[in-house]
This record gives structure tokens, sequence and C-alpha cells, in this order.
């Protein structure tokens, strides 16, 4: 960022700091939106997209090599009349980078001439012509098309990661279910929640939040139906990324106990939650009368910054009660440990039971106590992890909900807009791979603070805050110039970004 754009935006944050600032306000006698003398008139030269960091996104996907990978690893098009493989593939990316939430969103791009002379492009493909290109996929294309991404995945995690950072790859698995209401899409099932639609695999890297694998499934699959192969292939890829540790988290439909040596012998580690089976029960209850309960001590909340606040009433809790509603309340919680072998395993392992006390309520009045136990197994040695941080870890997993949540409220790569099983999930790929860009601008921001923050950051605060700034497109002698006409808290962190991205080197 050179130094005119340092200045202009310091000068930008101090006249909002100043208009923002606390005073003492008298009693103002017109509204504070007091505009009334609005006229509108087009501009005949002056050209300006909301997108602008659309540029900086484009130079990122070219320098780590992800356009030339995805132009000469995929052959779905004979002929390039007028369109490359990538040119369809970031249409598609780019929609949803823009606010799109449908594929006939893509039209508002493609008839906009300012957003075409921004990525210097004649025309781009409509809606149409987007749905037929994801009908040209088979299977094996949309496994390559994961594939030309994470190898890009791989070289920015060697290039943009510290050593530290890559010490232990959290790679969390979970099944989704992506309703439809269509009648016709080839390869939707019948959940188990008697939802039509497709259950769609996903295997993340809880680290930088990176969907690795994306797999669509008929909707009455069950989660974990296939995902051992595309545990493995995570495993392997972090490997490749230079991460020195491999540890899988899942739910209890993840215990896939057939794979817990093989898991083991490989340095892979695990933690998974266990259904609260009869035998586990028992021997949870054979414990009851030794001492090796201990309690668990849940982490207090972070207090924000400020001035604290007084808490506030539990409405709805006084409502259960005046209302003599039937309440669970939580009184304790205690944690034990004990060797545990699978019935398909040939080893022991960790097995840590949680000891929920609860009191069922009916008003004010305690109508019986209850004990309800959840299991979590794990090979993960003792002095590495405790038995309560092992619980910890393990409901950390829930994080992967957030990702979850953006891809299908967020991005909307979960619509299932085409219509048989491999089109949705070759959209579902192309269309989460704007959230995979996100992640790679964040690696590539400096400054550890604004990389957390960019990469924690939800994709529509994203969107609005670094995506969204007006910018003026110019194009002058060889350049396509971006002249940004607002300003917020991360413009300067685009402009330094873009400067980065600029210089980026990743062969």
């Amino acid at each position: 960022m050179n130094t005119k754009d340092s200045r202009i935006l310091r000068r930008c944050k101090r006249k909002i700091e100043k208009r923002l600032e606390r005073r003492e306000w008298a009693d103002q006698p017109t509204p504070m939106l007091a505009a009334r003398n609005i006229r509108y008139e087009m501009a005949e030269r002056t050209r300006a997209i909301d997108c602008g960091a659309i540029g900086a996104i484009h130079l990122l996907a070219q320098k780590t090599g992800l356009v030339y990978g995805l132009n000469n690893r995929l052959r779905l098009l004979k002929r390039h009349l007028p369109y490359h493989e990538s040119d369809h593939v970031l249409n598609v990316a780019y929609n949803t980078f823009c606010g799109g939430t449908c594929l006939e969103d893509i039209e508002l791009r493609r008839t906009n001439e300012t957003y075409l002379d921004a990525l210097d492009a004649q025309r781009i493909p409509d809606p149409t012509t987007a749905g037929d290109f994801a009908r040209r996929f088979e299977e094996s294309d949309v496994v390559a098309t994961m594939a030309v991404i994470n190898d890009v995945r791989v070289n920015m995690w060697r290039k943009k990661l510290s050593w530290q950072e890559r010490e232990d790859a959290l790679i969390d698995v979970d099944g989704i279910l992506a309703p439809t209401t269509g009648e016709s899409k080839e390869g939707m099932g019948l959940s188990y929640n008697g939802v039509w639609g497709y259950h769609p695999l996903l295997v993340s890297l809880a680290n930088t939040r990176e969907p690795l694998y994306t797999v669509n499934r008929p909707g009455n699959r069950p989660s974990h139906d296939g995902a051992a192969e595309w545990m493995n292939k995570a495993a392997a890829l972090v490997r490749r990324g230079g991460f020195q540790r491999v540890t899988f988290r899942g739910d209890t439909d993840f215990s896939l106990t057939a794979h817990f040596d093989a898991w083991s012998k490989e340095q892979v580690r695990f933690a998974f939650g266990m259904d609260a089976m009869p035998n586990l029960v028992k021997i949870a209850e054979s414990l009851e009368k030794t001492e090796e309960w201990a309690p668990l001590a849940r982490k207090a909340p972070e207090a924000g910054g400020g001035a604290s606040r007084a808490r506030r009433e539990n409405v709805k809790e006084r409502i259960v009660v005046e209302n003599e509603y039937k309440n669970i309340r939580l009184k304790g919680e205690d944690v034990a440990e004990v060797a545990y072998r699978p019935t398909k395993c040939d080893r022991d392992y960790r097995l840590i039971i949680l000891r929920k006390n609860l009191s069922v309520e009916k008003g004010e009045k305690v109508l019986f106590p209850d004990i309800r136990y959840c299991f979590y197994i794990t090979n993960i040695e003792r002095k590495e992890m405790p038995a309560q941080d092992v619980v910890f870890f393990c409901n950390e997993r829930c994080d992967q909900e957030n990702l979850i949540e953006q891809l299908k409220n967020g991005l909307n790569a979960l619509r299932m807009p085409v219509g048989d099983l491999v089109s949705n999930w070759a959209y579902m790929v192309m269309a989460s791979l704007a959230w995979t860009l996100k992640a790679w601008f964040a690696m590539v921001t400096r400054g550890k603070e604004r990389r957390h923050k960019l990469i924690r950051m939800e994709f529509k605060r994203f969107l609005n805050g670094v995506v969204r700034l007006p910018a003026q497109i110019v194009k002058t002698g060889r350049r396509i110039v971006y002249r940004l006409l607002g300003y917020s808290e991360w413009a300067g962190t685009l402009l330094r970004t873009f400067d980065a991205i600029r210089t980026l080197r990743l062969t």
C-alpha cells in the first residue's frame, strides 16, 4: 500500500471517529435522518461496482495456481467456445462472493458492464449455461476439482502457516441434511426425520475452517456412510501440507471401531462420541461406589470488554416455574475413565464417561433425580490430554456446526439447484470455493490478529466489510484500476493484503 493510500485511510478514519465521538447533545428540533432534496441521475463516464474486493480475489485465484490447475486437469469442454473450465467454476464462486444466493443471480453480474470490465471479460456464462456446465460433471470430475483445490491448499499451508500452526491438524467430520422441495431431482432420498433431499458429508480442517472434502449422498444414507475413505484422504492431505500430527473428531455416528486399530498404527489420533449402549451404561453404573469419579469444572465464559453489567432476569426460567412446566436442571457433572476394547478392535482404548446429575422438577417441586451418561472414546494418551480435557476437546467439535451454517445459509452452497446428485455435488464444490478463497485471503493477510479475525468471520460480515467496498473501475493503458470510493475498518486490510497477493509465490 503506497503512502497516498495510507494517508487517505488515516484521514477517513479520523473523520468518522470525530463524527461518531461521544458528546452531550442538546434537544434536536429535527430528526437525525434529515435528507430531503434527493435526486437520481445516471453517470456518463464514472463507473463503479459494489464488490471492490473481487479484483483481489481473482488475482489470488491466479497467483495460487488455481486457474491454471482447473484448466489443465479438468476435461469437461472439448472446445473453448468461448469459456474455459476455470471461467465456469469461478463464475459460480464469484457469484457467491458478490452476494448471489442462486444461479439466477449470475444474470446480475452478466448484465453489469462495469463488473465485466473489472475482470477484463467480454462476457461470462449465463445462469442456464452455468447449470449446463454442472450437469457435465461425472463423479470423477468432481473428485478431480476437489483435488485441484486441495493441491493449492497444500501449498498455502506450507507457505503461509507457521510450524506452530501446523503442529496438529484437527479434522472434523459430520453429515449435513440438505432438503429440497423439488420432485424430479435424481439421487435424493427420504431422511430419518421425513425430509426429502440429500445428505452431504463434510470433512473440514478446524485449524483454518476450510472444507477439505464435501461429498453428496442421497438423503436416506447414514452420516457415516463412506466417511472413513474421505477421512483417510484428509489425513494424507494434511500430512502433505506439513502438519506434524493428525487428529479426527466426530460425533457418535463416526465411532467407526473397525478402523480404530488401523488409525492407531498410522499414528492418527482420534476422539469420538459413543452411543450410550447398555454395556457401556453398565460399566458406568459399576463405578457408582468407587472413588474414580472426579467433578467436571466447566470453563467460565470469557468476559467481554468494557464495564460489566448486572445479569438480567432469566425470563424463560420464571415462566417455566410459574406455569409448572416439566423442567430438567443440571446439578453437576462428574467424569471417569476406564479401559475399553470395542468388539472390532484388538486393543484397549480410553473410554471417558461423563455423568450428568439432573433434577427433574415441576414448578418448584422436585419430582425425582436423574442420572444420564455421555461416552467418549479416544487413543490420545492421558499425559497429553486428561479425561476432562477430552470432554472439552470433543465439545469443541461443535464449532463445525458454525461452518455448516455458513455453507448452508451464508453461502447458500447447499441449495441443490440442479437436477441430479452429481451435478448438485459439483455446484456444492464450486459455490463452497468462495469460502475457501476467503480462508486463503486470510492466510495471506499480514498480522496474526487480523488473520485470526478473518478466518473466524462469518461470510456475511466478510461480504459486507471486505468484499462490498464500492470501487470505481478505470481501464487505463494495460492496467485495471480499482479506486475505492468508500471507507470501512477493513479497507486498509484489503489494500495491504492485495499488495501481499501481488508478490505471492507458492512454487
